[in-house]
């Protein structure tokens, strides 16, 4: 959901954003929920299947931001020297910095329609780091 919202906030731009798993199944494509939320919003990614992370993700990468602190400290523990790169969503919304962003699966509509509020809020702040 979040590679979706941020990827539509980034249309004008000539930034890529692409999105991977600390545990992801590749192959799979977003959930049901997920592209109901994002189709909603005119972001639509019906060609999307998951990734694990990798060296070649990150070396393409210049901010590479987590939905949690566990993924986060993942990314930092694997890749050491990309550890400066490594934010949270919660990190560019006001009052929210060093929050997690919990995971919607199972959960309903309603939490998918909330992660995506919070993903839309962290998106102004995500343009400013970018374009710095």
């Amino acid at each position: 959901m979040a590679e979706g919202l941020v990827a539509k906030a980034f249309k004008k731009e000539s930034v890529q954003v692409s999105s991977a798993g600390v545990a992801a199944m590749p192959g799979q494509p977003a959930s049901r929920e997920t592209q109901a939320v994002l189709k909603a919003r005119g972001a639509e990614m019906e060609h999307f299947r998951s990734r694990a992370i990798d060296e070649e993700i990150l070396a393409k990468a210049d901010l590479i931001i987590a939905m949690t602190n566990s993924h986060a400290e993942v990314v930092k523990r694997i890749y050491p020297e990309r550890a400066d790169s490594v934010f949270l969503l919660g990190d560019f919304i006001e009052g929210c910095a060093g929050q997690d962003v919990p995971d919607p699966i199972g959960m309903g509509m309603d939490a998918y329609e909330e992660v995506a509020e919070v993903i839309e809020l962290a998106i102004p702040q995500i343009k400013e780091k970018i374009t710095q």
